[in-house]
């Protein structure tokens, strides 16, 4: 099993990565992730990652690109709630990555 430390905290991971418990995610926990990947969490990736938690609260799962890319556009607009912007923000893999910086499950259609 794979750990990451947070503030001092050991925060389990399972073998691709995703916290193991939801409970353990807070923003330090998401930005360490994020450093993790190469990538610094910016205002636009934070508006995902809240809205993807949403999500994961209103339906109990983690959505698959098609699912989340309709479900941005219905809450943030067109504008952002397309696969180029969400493909641009997670490095071409919105759905898996998003899902692992927010703290959920993998979302279980994707490879």
């Amino acid at each position: 099993m794979n750990r990451l430390t947070v503030e001092g905290r050991l925060i389990a991971l399972d073998k691709d990565g995703y916290l193991t418990r939801l409970t353990d995610w807070s923003q330090p926990v998401a930005e360490a992730l994020a450093r993790q990947e190469q990538l610094v969490l910016s205002a636009e990736h934070w508006e995902v990652l809240l809205l993807l938690r949403d999500f994961y609260t209103e339906f109990q799962l983690s959505p698959a690109n098609r699912p989340l890319i309709k479900y941005a556009s219905m809450k943030l607009g067109p504008e952002k709630g397309n696969s180029l912007h969400l493909n641009h923000l997670f490095k071409g893999t919105p759905a898996k990555l998003a899902a692992k910086l927010a703290g959920l499950p993998k979302p279980t259609n994707c490879l």
